[in-house]
Formats: structure tokens, C-alpha cells, sequence
């Protein structure tokens, strides 16, 4: 029954958020303007005349969904990858990293932190960040860099919106797996590849995103080696002992994959 009501309201809840309609949260607003009224009352009573911080009408600024929120978030596809690969490539601390079309105001802070990396997004970056070497490029074809080049790179929930036109880029429904084939070319031997997207029940959800059965990612870059594989699931905890198959019957599970290439022998 829940499967069946997220089928069918989900739909309806992504096409409310693509015109900045957010149900929940509008609903969850509407609920607490009797708290927010009885609070503006509390304050006026007990400020006494003269001190600091006056109530006036013409300066509220209602934030009316913080009430029951919690401390911070702590779950979820983003906040569990982004922790994890910056930790794996702190312990690792190669020479160069380069990461293509991960998030700015997440994976890409944690890494400057300790690090600088090379940067590379078919959108612009209008602001310079210290140790970040910015480059704006469509990355299917990764043409700036060599093959065998890159000792460490990643890639954190970017593959799945290539070729769908999002972000201003080309429609090619191939271009995923163009970028993939990219990535494990540049990928030099012995080097470490930091890969996530959308894993469960395979299906476009367009112009968002694909998800990808944990199947054909391990196909795609059959070249490759699987060092560790972890998952954020449906209930948007990290399970580091997820295994592909599990990962693959999830509705919109989050699969963190770290891959190598063999190193070459003589």
C-alpha cells in the first residue's frame, strides 16, 4: 500500500517542487501560524520598555517550520556520501585530486578543508574559492585530461543528470555512460575512482535524474575493480555492508562505489 501511495503521489509532490511549491512544508506553515501569533504576543508582554531588540510589525521575518525541527540533518544521500568520500581521500591523501560535477556547498567544502582539487561543472562558478582550480566544461568525454593521468578522482551524485538537459547540457541519452567510460579511462593504475548515484529499481525519471541498477554500474565499468561498495537506503541510513543486490531492490537508494584500475605490469 505505502509503494502504491508513493507511485502515485510522488509525481504530483516533484511537479509542486519544479514550480517552488513544497506541500509539506507549506502545510506544516499554515499549521503553526496560531504558535507564531501567541509568541508575538508573549514577546510583546515581556519586553519591558527601553531595552534592546523592540518588536515592530514591519520587521517580522516568520520562519514558521523550525518548531519541531531537529539540531541538523544527519541522514540522507548527501550528508552521508559526502562525509565518507572526504574521509576516505583525507586517509588516502593523494597528490591530485579532481572531482567532476559534485556539490559546491558540500562534498567540495569538506575536501577544501584539507586539500586542494581541480574542479570541473558544465555550470559556472561565479565565485573564486582558495585551493579549488575551477574549470567549466561539459566532462562526457573528460577531453582535458589524459588517459591513465588522474591518481584519485570522484564523482558524487552527478552521472545520473548527464545528457538530460538540466543543467543546459546537450540531450544524449547515452552520456552517462559516456562519463562513466570517461572516468575509467582518465583513471590512472593504482588509482583510486570515488563514485555515487541513484541505485534501485532501474528507470528515467526525467528531466531529474536516472537511477541505475547497482548492475549496470558494475557493468560500465567492468574495467575496473570494486574495492568497497556502501549505500545510503530508502530510510536514508548508511549501510557499509550493503551489498549490490540489496541496494538494486531499493526504491531510491544512494550507492557509493570505490573503484581502482590494475596497476601496469611488465
Amino acid at each position: 500500500m505505502r509503494s502504491l501511495a508513493r507511485k502515485i503521489l510522488s509525481p504530483v509532490g516533484r511537479t509542486a517542487y519544479a514550480f517552488g511549491i513544497r506541500p509539506l512544508q507549506m502545510c506544516a506553515a499554515i499549521l503553526a501560524v496560531p504558535r507564531f501569533f501567541r509568541d508575538i504576543f508573549a514577546y510583546s508582554r515581556k519586553h519591558v520598555s527601553g531595552q534592546p531588540f523592540p518588536l515592530r510589525l514591519a520587521q517580522l521575518h516568520p520562519c514558521l517550520t523550525d518548531y519541531h525541527g531537529n539540531s541538523g540533518v544527519t541522514r540522507g544521500h548527501y550528508f552521508y556520501q559526502d562525509l565518507h568520500v572526504a574521509r576516505l581521500i583525507y586517509a588516502k591523501n593523494p597528490h591530485r585530486h579532481v572531482d567532476i560535477g559534485s556539490r559546491v556547498d558540500g562534498f567540495i567544502t569538506h575536501l577544501l578543508c584539507f586539500r586542494n582539487l581541480e574542479y570541473v561543472d558544465i555550470r559556472p562558478l561565479r565565485d573564486e574559492l582558495p585551493g579549488l582550480k575551477f574549470t567549466c566544461s561539459d566532462a562526457t568525454c573528460l577531453a582535458e585530461f589524459d588517459t591513465d593521468s588522474v591518481e584519485s578522482i570522484s564523482s558524487l551524485h552527478a552521472a545520473e543528470h548527464f545528457g538530460l538537459g538540466r543543467y543546459g547540457d546537450p540531450i544524449d541519452p547515452s552520456a552517462c555512460f559516456k562519463f562513466m567510460r570517461s572516468l575509467a579511462r582518465v583513471l590512472a593504475p593504482g588509482g583510486r575512482l570515488y563514485f555515487s548515484v541513484p541505485v534501485g529499481r532501474q528507470r528515467l525519471e526525467f528531466n531529474g535524474h536516472r537511477i541505475f541498477s547497482t548492475l549496470t554500474i558494475m557493468n560500465t565499468f567492468n574495467d575496473l575493480h570494486l574495492v568497497s561498495f556502501c549505500a545510503v537506503l530508502d530510510d536514508g541510513k548508511l549501510y557499509m555492508n550493503a551489498s549490490l543486490d540489496e541496494a538494486s531492490s531499493a526504491y531510491h537508494a544512494c550507492g557509493i562505489f570505490e573503484f581502482t584500475k590494475s596497476a601496469w605490469t611488465f
